[in-house]
C-alpha cells in the first residue's frame, strides 16, 4: 500500500532532497536519508551527522552549500543530472522557509527537490 505524501520535516534529507515525496519513500522501501542505514556511502550525511546539523542549510563553514567538496561530490553531481535535482535552490529554500515551511512546499508541489 502507497504512503500518502505529508509534509514532514524529518523527512528533508541532508543535502535538501524531500524524501517526503520520493517514490521509493512513498511505496514503503525506503526510510528516508536520514534514517537509511544503507546510505553509509554518502558523504553530505556522514558530514551533516559528523556535525550535528539537519542539513546543508545550518552549515557555518560554507556560505552556499555548492562551494562544499563534499556537497558538490561526483555523486551528487549524478544525481542532480539523473533527476534534474537543483540541490542549492533546495538549501535555499530551506534558509528561507525553515524546516516546517520548506516540507509543506514540497508536500504541496509532491515534488522530491526543486528542479533545474
Amino acid at each position: 500500500m502507497k504512503k500518502e505524501c505529508v509534509a514532514d520535516k524529518e523527512l528533508i534529507a541532508n543535502c535538501g532532497l524531500y524524501c517526503g515525496a520520493c517514490g521509493k519513500h512513498l511505496a514503503g522501501k525506503c526510510p528516508g536519508c536520514k534514517k537509511n542505514e544503507k546510505a553509509s556511502w554518502c558523504k553530505i550525511r556522514s558530514c551533516c551527522a559528523e556535525n550535528t546539523l539537519k542539513s546543508c542549510a545550518d552549515c557555518k563553514t560554507h556560505s552556499k552549500a555548492s562551494d562544499c567538496k563534499k556537497f558538490n561530490n561526483p555523486i551528487s553531481k549524478l544525481f542532480a543530472l539523473l533527476f534534474r535535482s537543483d540541490r542549492q535552490a533546495c538549501i535555499d529554500a530551506i534558509k528561507a522557509k525553515g524546516y516546517e515551511g520548506y516540507a509543506k512546499a514540497m508536500t504541496a508541489s509532491k515534488s522530491q527537490s526543486l528542479k533545474k
